[in-house]
């Protein structure tokens, strides 16, 4: 019989993320009765900071379900069977939404990506929006952080491509891998709808999702008519909460309200994402460190796609990702997350975002090193001490 890992495990996957005790704790509060006015205050409360981190003043509907519910309650609302979407190439996860939307009924047009490690050309999502005289476009949907790759999309120049062309599409963003870890801005960038889910920056459980919504797409949900009920939002703004058809799940409640509180008033959301591009910029000085003797690589190769929630390592050829992940699960009891798509065998992930400090970023970073080693995988040793240069100076610096 195997024999159960020693100390705390270490958890580094990109999603779910390490839970903080006070949430923990927060969650396990009693049930109450969702229509009771305490628990409205509470609840009005926690949507009012959820706004306050999506950076809106508009609508928000909310499910109980992963981001995916997300997905599909913004697909449902916003459009008729038919309707074709622009989705630029990202990586697994704006494959996974594309593949949603065929099977509602809707026209996907991808943006492609010919190489996953530069990212989409914002030349060519503007191309392709400038190309479509008649406008049949309705949106355009992207993936603000793809966590299959470890890159980010820079959604302020996709709100710039639509306005320089002019076109009226509407502007739907996932923010599941970024909230809570990087800077969103809603209202500022003309996002008409934003997916996010509980369980990533927000520290919180899998279960619970929501989007933003803004006016245009209101307007646009009241000619909608692909099937919904469930995650119906003119069904749920007939409900007390404005959200949630059926039983409310009041736990998660407590424990966003305790996840805002750190997040918006303990930290501050400009210091959240300010530790996040520390410690991801750390992650990739250790990894560009092991690229040495032909090592393992930062998986994006380029610098202003970098990922401050994930990073992708890429392995060397001839070399297994999922023989690192095994040794470090099963020797150092250290989670990291493994490859999607056509990346799987290719790459381990390395997520950092959330409750996250040094110290923990370190001993992952030393587990993977070992693993590296007891794996016989070439790289040039010493990559953690090049991650506690940069933070032992403060990590003010990229590059």
């Amino acid at each position: 019989m195997p024999r159960s890992p020693r100390g705390r495990l270490f958890f580094a996957n990109p999603g779910p993320t390490n839970i903080p005790d006070s949430i923990l704790h927060a969650v396990a509060h009693h049930a109450v009765d969702f229509h009771d006015p305490a628990f409205m205050k509470m609840y009005d409360d926690c949507v009012a900071g959820i706004k306050r981190v999506l950076k809106t003043k508009q609508y928000m509907f909310m499910y109980t379900g992963s981001g995916h519910a997300a997905w599909e309650a913004a697909l449902v609302n916003l459009f008729s069977s038919g309707d074709t979407l622009l989705i630029p190439e990202t990586g697994n996860f704006s494959e996974s939404w594309g593949r949603m939307a065929k099977n509602l009924g809707l026209s996907v047009q991808t943006v492609a990506t010919p190489d996953w490690r530069r990212g989409v050309e914002m030349s060519a999502v503007k191309a392709a929006l400038s190309e479509d005289k008649q406008h049949t476009i309705k949106a355009v949907c992207v993936v603000h952080n793809e966590t299959s790759t470890g890159m980010y999309l820079p959604v302020d120049q996709i709100r710039a491509a639509l306005d320089a062309t002019k076109h009226p599409a509407l502007l739907l963003v996932d923010t599941i891998s970024s909230l809570g870890s990087l800077d969103f801005r809603m209202d500022e960038w003309g996002v008409d709808c934003v997916v996010g889910a509980s369980q990533k920056g927000l520290m919180l459980p899998t279960g619970m999702s929501f989007t933003g919504v803004s006016e245009k797409a209101m307007d646009a949900h009241a000619s909608s008519t692909l099937p919904k009920h469930y995650l119906s939002w003119t069904v749920m703004q007939g409900r007390k909460q404005q959200s949630f058809v059926g039983t409310v799940p009041v736990n998660f409640f407590f424990g966003l309200k305790e996840s805002l509180r750190l997040l918006l008033d303990d930290e501050g959301l400009d210091e959240v994402f300010a530790r996040h591009a520390r410690l991801g910029e750390a992650v990739r000085r250790c990894v560009r460190h092991w690229s040495g003797n032909n090592g393992p690589q930062v998986y994006c190769s380029n610098p202003a796609r970098e990922s401050n929630s994930v990073t992708a390592v890429l392995m060397p050829e001839g070399h297994s990702a999922e023989a690192i992940r095994k040794t470090t699960k099963e020797k150092f009891n250290v989670s990291l997350g493994g490859g999607l798509s056509k990346l799987n065998g290719q790459v381990f992930r390395i997520g950092h975002m959330g409750d996250l400090n040094e110290p923990m970023v370190l001993g992952t970073l030393a587990s993977v090193e070992m693993a590296l080693r007891v794996n016989g995988v070439p790289h040039a040793a010493g990559g953690v001490n090049a991650a506690i240069e940069y933070l032992a100076r403060g990590g003010g610096e990229a590059g």
